[in-house]
């Protein structure tokens, strides 16, 4: 049995709806989780910037007390 050239392009039609559907929300997925890295590499940057401080305290006292 050959279907409708109609119920073909109805058919079609829906996939097309269904994929679109869930591509729009997988891409606003990847979206969610692009933004929580940004967030998080941002803390590391200012985890890293907190450490150099820290090490160039520690190594300034160090020269103080050896010198």
């Amino acid at each position: 049995a050959v279907a409708p050239l109609g119920q073909v392009s109805e058919l079609a039609e829906q996939l097309e709806e269904r994929l679109f559907h869930r591509y729009g929300f997988h891409n606003e997925l990847i979206q969610e989780r692009l933004q929580a890295l940004n967030e998080v590499m941002e803390s590391v940057e200012e985890v890293q910037a907190e450490l150099r401080r820290i090490c160039c305290t520690v190594e300034a006292a160090y020269r103080d007390l050896c010198l």
